[in-house]
């Protein structure tokens, strides 16, 4: 152990703005596509009723300016009655074999509890200019292992083998007169990243009683060690940090994550949705604010010379 990580806040990298019918408010769950020059960046925004879309922002390659916004969602709403008819969140890309396999959360409202959500997938054959569904389903529906929910999929190809951590409901309670849900991360693994095998492998469980929502997993493999930043939730969303050697035991280490609520401003309050990268001996971390994303996105960094413990 060579000490807690030390990331270094660099600001708001973009703040949503009511000035089109999809990006009305919020900006929610980040996920960087390396371009040539720079990155595109994906997230999830409401419109006026409160219906998420993903659209993207891009950037230069140092993260510091923000280049161009898009005019439209790239994934938008499904069909009525579809399992993402009332929402769209990002969760996670890969690229494989010249197509972009977009990962995300289909949204639905409920009746006895407030709203379902569910794993799908959209892919690009165009580089990203349009998406189509790979199923009108979702790729991850509830079975016996899953049987309340599914989201916010973090997908590694290693080797020819997809490899899945992602939320899992672990069900709903009611807290005093309002329902609230409770869910950790699990793992499961794919031939083609489209049909998937899920034994209920818990990854991350809670760690004490008020702790009820742990989401938006990202793993990458670092020197040798699978990494995962995550939120988890009691009170308040902060970030977390495990590590494992398989990418299945995993330790959590969330006094090491090394970032924390500002005493001011527009993540005072909540640390939500990670999503860290390595590029050129330095990690980067977007993540949200305050409200799941209402604030918009920022950024923060760390030099790849300090040892990760």
């Amino acid at each position: 152990m060579n000490g807690p990580q030390r990331w270094i806040k660099k600001g708001l990298l973009f703040a949503p703005h009511e000035n089109s019918d999809w990006l009305h408010s919020h900006a929610a769950l980040p996920v960087v596509d390396a371009k040539d020059d720079g990155y595109r960046v994906y997230f999830s925004s409401r419109d006026q009723r409160g219906r998420a879309q993903v659209g993207f922002f891009e950037t230069d390659a140092a993260f510091q300016s923000v280049i161009r916004v898009s005019e439209h969602p790239v994934i938008g709403l499904g069909p009525l009655g579809a399992f993402d008819d009332s929402g769209i969140t990002t969760s996670w890309i890969v690229n494989h074999k010249n197509k972009k396999y977009h990962y995300y959360s289909g949204w639905s409202l409920g009746v006895s509890v407030p709203f379902y959500f569910f794993v799908g997938l959209a892919i690009s054959e165009d580089g990203g200019v349009t998406y189509e569904r790979v199923l009108p389903s979702p790729v991850l529906e509830r079975n016996s292992v899953d049987p309340y929910l599914t989201a916010s999929p973090c997908v590694l190809v290693e080797d020819g083998r997809w490899r899945m951590w992602y939320v899992s409901g672990t069900g709903w309670e009611m807290k005093e007169g309002r329902t609230e849900h409770r869910y950790h991360i699990k793992y499961a693994e794919s031939d083609d990243g489209i049909r998937w095998q899920r034994e209920g492998l818990v990854c991350i469980d809670f760690r004490f009683a008020d702790e009820y929502a742990i989401s938006r997993p990202c793993v990458i493999k670092d020197e040798g060690v699978y990494r995962m930043w995550y939120a988890s939730r009691g009170s308040s969303y902060r970030i977390g940090y495990a590590e494992s050697d398989d990418g299945l035991a995993w330790t959590r280490k969330d006094k090491e994550s090394g970032i924390d609520v500002s005493a001011s401003g527009w993540d005072s309050e909540m640390l939500a949705y990670p999503y860290v990268l390595k590029q050129k001996g330095v990690y980067y971390m977007l993540y949200n604010g305050n409200d799941y994303g209402k604030t918009g996105i920022g950024i923060a960094t760390m030099d790849s010379s300090q040892k990760i413990c």
